[in-house]
């Protein structure tokens, strides 16, 4: 997995810097990422424009899945795959993503999941899958929810914002279809009210110095 790391030193500059100046980016909360161990970085998603961003974002390199079509095609798959990118089939049983997903943040590594599945055309966060909460609990790893805003419908020089919330933990929900659902339904409304944070923020001309949502 070094050549992850190598491919992001270089990568977070070449891909992610021109997408943070076209899009004026502006994050918030990168601190709360732990440095080290295992997590879930658990996103929502509008816009192409989503996946460099979010790699700039994060102050250390992640894996992330990204939907089989994508990591089929022959030049984009192969060019995803050395940034960490591994793929899952929608809407199946996919073992061998699920057996990756564990093994990422049991390496102690981020694990990137675009919650909702596939990006959302109504431009409002969308319903969370179970993938993120299944990994946090069955491996016992937090997940740090983040929310984007300014990327529907997004135009180069449109501003766009991320916010990192607090580690989320499930220690007290069971391993299971329940407890994969309510943590999802956690996530799900922690990714919305950030969200609507970044909208009021945006509103005041997204000042840098803020009181980030607790």
């Amino acid at each position: 997995m070094d050549w992850v790391r190598f491919n992001w030193a270089w990568g977070h500059w070449v891909m992610g810097g021109p997408a943070a100046l076209l899009s004026r980016l502006r994050v918030y909360g990168r601190d709360r990422i732990p440095m080290r161990g295992g997590a879930v970085l658990a996103f929502n998603h509008f816009s192409w424009i989503d996946i460099p961003a979010f790699g700039w974002a994060a102050p250390r390199p992640f894996y992330f899945l990204a939907k089989s079509e994508a990591m089929e095609f022959p030049v984009g798959g192969w060019y995803l795959s050395r940034f960490g990118a591994f793929s899952v089939r929608r809407g199946e049983s996919d073992r061998e993503a699920v057996r990756r997903m564990r093994e990422v943040v049991r390496d102690g590594n981020l694990l990137g999941i675009f919650a909702e599945g596939t990006r959302q055309r109504s431009g409002v966060p969308g319903h969370v899958q179970p993938g993120a909460a299944m990994v946090a609990l069955n491996e016992d790893v937090p997940v740090i929810p983040a929310a984007i805003n300014g990327s529907q419908n997004w135009k180069p020089g449109m501003p766009v914002s991320i916010v990192f919330g607090e580690p989320m933990r499930f220690s007290g929900l069971p391993s299971g279809s329940k407890g994969y659902r309510e943590a999802s339904e956690q996530i799900q409304a922690e990714i919305r009210r950030l969200w609507e944070w970044l909208g009021e923020n945006q509103k005041a001309g997204r000042p840098r110095k803020v009181t980030l949502p607790a």
